[in-house]
């Protein structure tokens, strides 16, 4: 497993994220040694589905409000209809997603995730893949689109639904350890 001690995950999600989307890949990051943060619109909790029956609670680390992507080394944007359709009608979650790209960070997003990514506005000229239903709305943004378990296209780790979890967790912790490298030699 790669190792990231030391490396910063926000985690974005709204309410009626799918829960196995943001705990899964969570544990996987935790586990490498990372340090996650849940960020969201929300205060203090933010509700989580499985598929369409309400999941678990999930506490808020940081809320949206109060947190700069400046803080953090890679950015994970789990799925669920609800979620990445609010965050994407806010317009500082959709500048938080975009800062990442900006600094060239490395970013995983999964299922319905990358519609926050379209409008962010960094999909054109890459290859995804997401929920088949997003297809038409990543090619209409300039993406070519995909069926693949996991795509991975210059920092930018991409996965359809929960099945895909395991190979989407091995590609996001292989993109995010070395972005990790790269952190590392640039402070020495």
């Amino acid at each position: 497993m790669a190792e990231l001690d030391g490396l910063k995950v926000a985690i974005l999600v709204a309410e009626g994220f799918e829960q196995a989307e943001l705990t899964e890949p969570k544990k996987a990051l935790d586990e490498a040694g990372a340090t996650t943060s849940v960020i969201s619109p929300a205060k203090d909790e933010v509700q989580g589905w499985k598929h369409f029956e309400k999941g678990e609670k999930v506490k808020v680390d940081v809320p949206l409000e109060q947190a700069s992507a400046s803080e953090f080394d890679a950015l994970l944007l789990p799925g669920g209809v609800a979620n990445p359709d609010q965050l994407r009608t806010r317009p500082e979650a959709v500048e938080f997603v975009r800062a990442f790209f900006d600094a060239g960070k490395p970013v995983a997003a999964i299922c319905h995730g990358p519609w926050t990514l379209i409008e962010a506005d960094v999909v054109e000229g890459r290859t995804l893949t997401s929920w088949p239903s997003l297809k038409t709305d990543l090619r209409n943004a300039g993406a070519e689109w995909v069926d693949e378990e996991v795509v991975v296209d210059s920092g930018l780790v991409t996965s359809r639904k929960p099945a895909d979890i395991p190979a989407f967790n091995r590609e996001m912790l292989e993109i995010f350890a070395e972005a990790r490298q790269a952190y590392q030699a640039q402070a020495r």
